[in-house]
């Protein structure tokens, strides 16, 4: 469990490395040049995360690793950054924006290979499906956020992966599934 200093912490992080690479420092900085100590407890070990960018209710950007072995606090400071400037749905994002932008950081647990479908359970599980070179993650939150039973979840994770949405019932898919500890940022 990640404590409710270590949550203030990972979105300090996150959001100290934003404004800093959108005043020219560097893209993939990992914050150490943000703290001065060096990441404790949950932000020291490593893990996968992903960071979501929102303005108002809409997504202004959505980059993570899936699993990592560098600290968590290097890969939010890093993913953070990749959300704001380089998801190639949206323009990089300005300072502007970074003001009125609320962050959601996703810490996810290691993966597990599905034997069945019917383990996924909608408001647990983050899904990746893979088949051939084929591959789409969605987070736990978003078949939530969007209102979708078990089928529509696996359905449009195949679609993420640009697979027909049925592609998960192929026999070759790979369905995994996985948990996310998630940390809110209020707005003011």
């Amino acid at each position: 469990m990640i404590s409710s200093k270590e949550e203030l912490e990972m979105l300090e992080i996150a959001r100290e490395s934003i404004a800093h690479a959108l005043v020219g420092g560097n893209r993939r900085s990992e914050g150490r040049h943000l703290r001065s100590q060096k990441p404790e407890g949950r932000l020291a070990e490593p893990a996968g995360a992903f960071v979501t960018i929102r303005i108002g209710h809409d997504l202004r950007g959505c980059i993570g690793y899936i699993v990592s072995d560098r600290p968590l606090a290097e890969v939010i400071s890093e993913v953070a950054v990749k959300a704001a400037l380089e998801d190639p749905r949206f323009p990089p994002l300005t300072q502007s924006e970074l003001g009125r932008a609320t962050l959601e950081i996703s810490v996810l647990s290691p993966l597990k290979e599905v034997a069945g479908v019917d383990e996924v359970q909608v408001g647990r599980d983050g899904l990746l499906i893979e088949l051939g070179r084929y591959r789409g993650l969605l987070l736990p939150q978003v078949a939530t956020e969007q209102g979708w039973d078990r089928e529509q979840f696996l359905d449009h994770t195949a679609r993420k992966a640009g697979l027909p949405s049925n592609a998960w019932k192929d026999p070759a898919a790979k369905i995994y599934r996985f948990t996310a500890e998630i940390i809110h940022e209020h707005p003011d």
